[in-house]
């Protein structure tokens, strides 16, 4: 199952060996793991959920606008530890995370898919050690995984 967390933030940058690989304006940021049990159709669905998801006010400060609305942008960061099992031991265990080849091919058809609905998409980077950066507008941040339905 594909696992996100969503934030709505003000911007968002990702730098890798001091050096800003994207950044974005205002829009949502997106942590994307990927399990050894997730199904090739879970990544077009999230994207339309995260492209239609209703967390952007509307000009009475509720959330009635999705990123289709705003026009905002999206950086999504690949990240293997959401699948981070601690409920043993002192150090996790990521035996649930898919192996780097199918998580990167995953994590590319989810920003694909965003990108076929019209989302401007900028991508972490895979298997570097990153420094993330954002201004969670808010607070909002929502956690989704991927189930029928």
């Amino acid at each position: 199952m594909v696992r996100l967390v969503v934030q709505r933030v003000s911007r968002a940058a990702v730098r890798t060996n001091r050096i800003t690989v994207a950044e974005i304006g205002p829009g949502l940021l997106v942590l994307a793991g990927v399990g050894i049990d997730d199904e090739p159709w879970e990544a077009g669905w999230l994207a339309r959920k995260v492209f239609e998801m209703r967390i952007f006010e509307d000009e009475d400060g509720k959330m009635n606008r999705s990123l289709a609305d705003v026009g905002g942008e999206v950086l999504i960061v690949p990240q293997f530890t959401l699948y981070g099992d601690a409920s043993k031991g002192r150090r996790p265990s990521w035996a649930t995370a898919a192996p780097p080849e199918v998580a990167r091919d995953r994590v590319e058809t989810f920003a694909m898919a965003l990108e076929a609905r019209g989302a401007r998409v900028r991508r972490g980077s895979f298997r570097e050690h990153m420094e993330v950066e954002l201004v969670n507008d808010g607070p909002v941040t929502i956690l989704l995984d991927a189930r029928p339905g």
